[in-house]
Protein backbone atom coordinates (compact mmCIF):
# COMPACT_ATOMS: atom_id res chain seq x y z
CA UNK A 1 0.00 0.00 0.00
CA UNK A 2 1.63 3.41 -0.93
CA UNK A 3 1.30 6.30 0.79
CA UNK A 4 0.09 9.79 0.20
CA UNK A 5 2.29 13.11 -0.94
CA UNK A 6 1.07 16.14 -0.53
CA UNK A 7 3.24 19.49 -2.16
CA UNK A 8 2.04 22.79 -1.63
CA UNK A 9 2.67 26.18 -3.20
CA UNK A 10 3.08 24.76 -6.43
CA UNK A 11 2.79 27.31 -9.25
CA UNK A 12 0.06 27.37 -11.48
CA UNK A 13 2.44 26.84 -14.28
CA UNK A 14 4.10 24.52 -13.00
CA UNK A 15 0.65 22.60 -12.43
CA UNK A 16 -0.57 23.09 -15.80
CA UNK A 17 2.10 22.02 -17.42
CA UNK A 18 2.36 18.66 -15.96
CA UNK A 19 -1.47 18.52 -16.07
CA UNK A 20 -0.94 18.91 -20.18
CA UNK A 21 1.81 16.57 -20.25
CA UNK A 22 -0.17 13.85 -18.71
CA UNK A 23 -3.38 14.58 -20.75
CA UNK A 24 -0.71 14.22 -23.73
CA UNK A 25 -0.21 10.49 -22.26
CA UNK A 26 -3.53 9.27 -21.28
CA UNK A 27 -2.41 9.40 -17.94
CA UNK A 28 -3.90 11.01 -15.11
CA UNK A 29 -2.15 14.06 -13.43
CA UNK A 30 -1.90 11.72 -10.21
CA UNK A 31 -0.29 8.39 -12.03
CA UNK A 32 1.98 11.03 -14.43
CA UNK A 33 3.25 12.10 -11.28
CA UNK A 34 3.51 9.05 -9.59
CA UNK A 35 5.56 7.43 -12.65
CA UNK A 36 8.06 10.50 -12.60
CA UNK A 37 8.79 9.77 -9.35
CA UNK A 38 9.04 6.59 -9.65
CA UNK A 39 11.85 6.92 -12.26
CA UNK A 40 13.53 9.56 -10.28
CA UNK A 41 13.70 6.30 -7.42
CA UNK A 42 15.00 3.57 -9.93
CA UNK A 43 17.48 6.17 -11.71
CA UNK A 44 19.14 7.05 -7.99
CA UNK A 45 19.00 3.31 -7.35
CA UNK A 46 20.58 2.43 -10.52
CA UNK A 47 23.03 5.64 -10.06
CA UNK A 48 24.14 4.00 -6.36
CA UNK A 49 24.12 -0.15 -7.85
CA UNK A 50 26.74 1.63 -10.56
CA UNK A 51 28.59 3.39 -7.97
CA UNK A 52 29.07 0.59 -5.91
CA UNK A 53 30.28 -1.47 -8.48
CA UNK A 54 33.96 0.93 -8.83
CA UNK A 55 37.04 -0.67 -8.17
CA UNK A 56 35.29 -4.36 -8.54
CA UNK A 57 35.89 -4.65 -12.48
CA UNK A 58 37.64 -8.33 -13.14
CA UNK A 59 38.09 -8.12 -17.21
CA UNK A 60 40.80 -10.76 -17.96
CA UNK A 61 40.66 -10.03 -21.70
CA UNK A 62 42.22 -7.91 -23.78
CA UNK A 63 40.11 -4.94 -25.67
CA UNK A 64 41.07 -6.79 -28.90
CA UNK A 65 39.34 -10.23 -27.70
CA UNK A 66 36.35 -8.05 -26.11
CA UNK A 67 35.74 -6.82 -29.58
CA UNK A 68 36.71 -10.67 -31.23
CA UNK A 69 33.95 -11.90 -28.38
CA UNK A 70 31.06 -9.27 -29.85
CA UNK A 71 32.10 -10.32 -33.08
CA UNK A 72 31.97 -14.04 -32.78
CA UNK A 73 28.38 -13.53 -30.87
CA UNK A 74 26.79 -11.42 -33.58
CA UNK A 75 28.12 -13.39 -36.08
CA UNK A 76 26.43 -16.25 -34.74
CA UNK A 77 23.48 -14.96 -33.77
CA UNK A 78 22.39 -14.62 -37.66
Amino acid sequence: MGVAIQIKDVPEAVRDAIAARAAARGQSTQAFLRALLDREFRAERNRTLLESTIGRRHLTMSADEVVDEIRGGREGGE
